[in-house]
């Protein structure tokens, strides 16, 4: 039997305070009072003062309500009946379908043991070409895509979503505008893909608490579909509502601030997070992509610059495209070179090109002379981004390559690109229509 409390020593926000003994942090509670019975949990715990952020806020709960802690932490059910469901950030059904009660498995586990981890190997395909030929995403990889808002990172979560070579899509929203939420499950739905899915969706106007629980969720049911020898790919956004709900309750908890009122342990929170993407060596894997909205476009702020330090690059989303410099997938080496043997030089010209066209915009526009190289480089520039930058392209992974050989091949002399002779011979356009002939 668990003890009941019958006096809270104080209400703060949506937090409530009581004292009690044996008791763990992140345990559950029921707050009974006149207006019905709210799930809490534990968020400080100070001698015998324990503090519980209720799910569904204070308004309501006066000094005298009952608190019942039940001896265990949040958990979510688990089973394949998940797939094509769309839930809540505490796991109630928010699609008006039964609620799964069976096989229920616990949140905010610890990492997996690094001996039970294998180094990535595999291509999640895309079919997005500045992912797949130039940053290319990995198995059990943890990136995020730094943002601002107004860009179009939720459409291009959704298209991963779409096109993602995987077994099962776990989407996390967090601080959701409804309108974001219904374009999700109806993309997904139109789609087919909603089928292998599964949602827990945290709005603007859900509590708070809720919003912390999306990605312990999330990647929680990730892990036992992982084990099932699945390819997980689970898709968070936004990871700064996450952050920013972290803020508010430790303000609410008093707690002294860290830089621009986060909390000290900001680093630990989110790497706690990123940490359960893995590829486990006799299973299945995860791989985490997690928008970061950047305020002001400062990556200098605390969320993306704790981020940083944690994921294994970065995609950086402007002006509606993936922007090849700053965009980095620093496990892309470990895949790149078992796809096509002309990947990496295809990546590393394009982009030497790339940046040399971006040179010569900024020639022109101080009014230089413009070369023939010049006058080339500048159709090349046009037409790598609307060919291969624009998200609206959607084609495999060796059509975008033969792609790029097509635009270099139009723009230029074979020579011009600084490419070997060996992968001219065998993949100039030219030359491959002559050895087809022949």
């Amino acid at each position: 039997m668990h003890k009941v409390y019958h006096q809270i020593e104080s209400v703060a926000g949506n937090v409530i305070t009581v004292k009690a003994d044996d008791v763990t942090y992140g345990e559950l509670a029921q707050v009974t009072s006149n207006f019905g019975t709210s799930l809490a949990q534990v968020i400080r715990l100070n001698g015998s003062m324990v503090s519980l952020q209720v799910f569904a806020g204070s308004r309501g709960i006066s000094t005298d309500a009952n608190v019942r802690f039940l001896g265990h932490k949040m958990e979510i059910p688990f089973s394949d009946s998940l797939l094509g469901r769309v839930f809540t950030g505490s796991g109630v059904p928010r699609d008006k379908g039964p609620e799964i009660t069976e096989n229920k498995i616990a949140i905010g586990g610890p990492s997996v043991n690094p001996a039970k981890r294998i180094i990535p190997r595999n291509m999640v395909r895309t079919g997005i070409p500045m992912i797949d030929v130039f940053n290319t995403l990995v198995e059990s990889q943890k990136l995020p895509i730094f943002s601002v808002a107004g860009e179009p990172y939720n459409p291009l979560l959704a298209r991963i979503a779409l096109q993602a070579e995987v077994d099962v899509i776990i989407l996390g929203g967090m601080g959701l505008k409804h309108d974001d939420y219904l374009f999700f499950r109806d993309i997904l739905e139109q789609n087919g893909a909603l089928s292998r899915s599964v949602l827990f969706i945290h709005t603007a106007a859900d509590p708070t608490v809720e919003c912390l629980l999306v990605p312990d969720v999330s990647l929680a049911v990730a892990e036992q579909f992982a084990l099932q020898n699945k390819r997980v790919l689970v898709l968070l956004t936004d990871m700064t509502n996450f952050a920013d709900s972290l803020k508010e309750i430790a303000i609410t908890m008093e707690q002294i601030p860290s830089n621009r009122g986060y909390p000290g342990d900001l680093y630990s929170q989110l790497a706690s997070r990123y940490e359960k993407a893995v590829d486990f060596d006799t299973a299945g894997s995860i791989t985490i992509l997690a928008v970061t909205t950047m305020p002001g476009d400062d990556v200098t702020h605390p969320v993306p610059d704790n981020t940083g330090y944690i994921t294994e690059g970065q995609f950086y989303l402007r002006n509606g495209r993936i922007e090849p410099f700053g965009s980095l997938s620093r496990l892309k080496q470990l895949v790149n070179n078992k796809t096509r043997k002309d990947h990496r030089q295809i990546m590393n010209t394009m982009i030497q090109l790339f940046a040399a066209y971006k040179e010569t915009l900024e020639k022109r526009s101080m009014g230089f002379r413009m070369s023939e190289w010049d006058a080339k480089l500048l159709r090349y520039g046009e037409r790598f981004e609307n060919e291969l930058m624009e998200l609206s392209v959607n084609i495999p992974l060796e059509q975008a390559l033969d792609l790029g050989w097509q635009i270099m091949a139009d723009c230029f002399e074979p020579a011009e690109t600084g490419i070997p002779t060996k992968l001219i011979d065998e993949f100039w356009p030219a030359n491959r229509k002559a050895a087809v002939k022949a």
